[in-house]
């Protein structure tokens, strides 16, 4: 690709710029409320705040993990908030009202207490995966700007997960105290729950949604329209799998069957997944390091920085270094300047396996005129 004019700005109507994302928080607020309200309900409020207190500590974890993932390309801040709060909110209710109708329907048609297990081992492994990965279908199919592949899909597939376990835990502590109080080890309390839920399997509703990010990923970077399709759905029914195995060992299976597929299948998985991830991550520095080159022929880059440049640890040292030296405002500018490299490296990248798409140009204009400026505030801040 070559170094185009930047083009006129296109205005986008107000609707899109301003009604929707307005009606989008409120249905996400609507959403968070209602379930807000539907805990305290059923566990009190006293119970529900625990809950919220406890719920905090593995999402952490989570969310400090793709933090890490995501750093080549960070994902916007924006997009990343509206994938947890989709998860928290609006997926987490759908499977809510879902879940209780499947579980009505059971005990009516299985006889009472059949429901729980049609619930668990059916209808939420179906239909929770299914609101879960609307998101990551919806950044797909409207905003395919924002996904470069697996990494990119694993990120948002991960956030909406974690923001859907976020709300499910805080049933589920809130619950357990509410029944037993903080407990010990030996019963049924909180510190149970959390060891159960935040310790040992904080990763499950991520590692079960990232299935679908991985499918979505792929599908935006194969030229093969067979696959494109196949891969999401690929991932999900992966995704739906893994999750019906989890409840079923829990809900029909004995402790040892648990813990069986704990360490059996969910741990290797997860190795195996986290394994898969890192190959992603050196390609994508590899890409950018097939890039670079060009860029500093062009003047946009300069030659002292390439190895800065094609090494996570030493951009970070980089930012670190800038930010003690001139302050915040020159280590945000100096992000900026590493992001904009690598979002033209992965264009560039996705151009010569004519994934682009038709605003290709348009997008490789705005990046250049992007590196133009940041690097011009690099400059000056040396």
């Amino acid at each position: 690709m070559h170094d185009a004019p930047l083009p006129p700005p296109r205005h986008s109507p107000r609707w899109r710029t301003v009604l929707l994302p307005v009606a989008g928080l409120v249905v996400l607020a609507g959403c968070g409320l209602a379930l807000l309200a539907l805990g305290t309900a059923r566990v009190g409020l006293v119970a529900e705040f625990v809950g919220i207190v406890v719920a905090l500590v593995p999402v952490g974890s989570v969310v400090a993990a793709l933090l890490w993932i995501d750093r080549w390309e960070p994902e916007p801040a924006r997009l990343l908030w509206l994938a947890f709060g989709w998860g928290a909110s609006v997926a987490a209710i759908t499977a809510l009202l879902i879940n209780n109708t499947a579980e009505a329907v059971g005990d009516a048609l299985l006889g009472h207490g059949k429901g729980d297990t049609v619930s668990a081992v059916v209808s939420a492994p179906l239909f929770e995966e299914a609101a879960k990965g609307a998101f990551v279908i919806g950044i797909l199919l409207w905003l395919a700007g924002e996904l470069d592949g697996v990494i990119d899909g694993v990120v948002y597939a991960g956030f909406v997960a974690a923001g859907f376990a976020f709300t499910e835990n805080i049933y589920y502590f809130g619950r357990a105290f509410a029944e037993h109080g903080f407990g010990d080890t030996s019963t049924a309390g909180v510190i149970t729950a959390f060891i159960l839920r935040g310790v040992l399997s904080p990763f499950c509703h991520p590692l079960f949604t990232a299935m679908i990010g991985i499918g979505v990923g792929i599908a935006v970077r194969s030229p093969n329209p067979g696959l494109r399709i196949l891969a999401p759905v690929g991932g999900y029914l992966a995704a739906v799998t893994l999750h019906a195995m989890w409840n079923a060992a829990a809900t029909l299976g004995t402790a040892d069957t648990f813990l069986n597929v704990y360490f059996l299948v969910m741990v290797p998985i997860f190795i195996a997944g986290t394994m898969f991830v890192g190959w992603h991550r050196r390609r994508e520095q590899k890409i950018v390091a097939r890039a670079l080159p060009v860029m500093v022929g062009r003047g946009w880059v300069d030659p002292r920085d390439v190895a800065r440049l094609t090494n996570l640890t030493a951009r970070r040292t980089w930012r670190a270094t800038t930010a003690r030296r001139n302050g915040r405002q020159a280590a945000r500018d100096l992000g900026a300047y590493q992001a904009a490299v690598t979002e033209l490296a992965f264009l560039w990248h996705a151009a010569r396996l004519g994934l682009a798409g038709a605003d290709a140009a348009e997008r490789e204009a705005r990046l250049i005129a992007a590196l133009h400026t940041t690097k011009a505030e690099l400059v000056r801040s040396r």
